[in-house]
């Protein structure tokens, strides 16, 4: 007759070596950004809570216009200078570029490094509400 080890016999039925989920591991979820529409964006705005409006287009396109009240860091500065220029993490960034694919990496890149909501409109190329110069 063939004896089984305990261990053998466990195993198959998942007893040992199943590891449950822990918050503390390090894989939880991290933040999305959202993508809003420039509607969305200009009501946010309106409604008078906190937020950051964040360009990640290049200064000379900052210059030649950009959303009245807007910060500047392009979009291959992100990793650089959130930190430094938007300390908190927990802030709402509103962020756009040209057209929204810029802002779309931007987005990805800020959410990576914690930042928790991240909101992209896309382009100013879609903002009809004004811009300054």
């Amino acid at each position: 007759m063939k004896i089984l080890s305990t261990a053998n016999y466990l195993i198959p039925f998942g007893i040992f070596g199943k590891k449950e989920p822990s918050k503390n591991d390090g894989n939880a979820a991290k933040p999305k950004p959202k993508n809003i529409s420039a509607k969305e964006a200009k009501a946010m705005m309106d409604a008078g809570g906190s937020y950051t409006i964040l360009d990640v287009r290049t200064g000379d396109e900052f210059k030649g216009g950009h959303i009245k009240g807007a910060i500047l860091i392009p979009v291959d500065e992100i990793a650089s200078q959130a930190e430094k220029k938007l300390p908190d993490k927990n802030a709402v960034l509103l962020v756009y570029c040209a057209s929204g694919g810029r802002s779309a990496a931007a987005c990805r890149t800020l959410s990576g490094m914690g930042y928790t909501n991240v909101y992209n409109f896309g382009g100013i190329m879609s903002w009809p509400y004004g811009i300054v110069n």
